[in-house]
């Protein structure tokens, strides 16, 4: 079986690994962005960091309930913070 690998540029992993390491950005909301699934997602932050860094992100993130849109609390569907400033490389449709 043949492992396909997306092509990213620079400024795409730096937004990827800023999302993977908001407490309120969802795994879905990369997945949404990017097209990446949640086990890609923590293959580029083990490539990008170094591996005290990624150890720390993973416990952090591991469990937690606003990185896991299924555990979340009902009602809250945003994929950031209301207050959040936007951000201008964000692929994501401006409301």
């Amino acid at each position: 079986m043949i492992k396909v690998i997306k092509e990213f540029t620079a400024i795409e992993i730096d937004r990827i690994i800023e999302m993977a390491w908001e407490d309120r950005t969802p795994f879905d909301a990369i997945t949404f962005q990017f097209g990446i699934s949640e086990k890609e997602t923590i293959d580029i932050m083990r490539q990008e960091m170094k591996l005290s860094s990624f150890k720390m992100w993973r416990a952090r993130v591991q469990g937690r309930a606003t990185k896991h849109a299924k555990l979340r609390v009902e009602g809250i569907d945003r994929f950031k913070c209301s207050q959040q400033k936007q951000i201008s490389g964000n692929k994501m449709a401006k409301r």
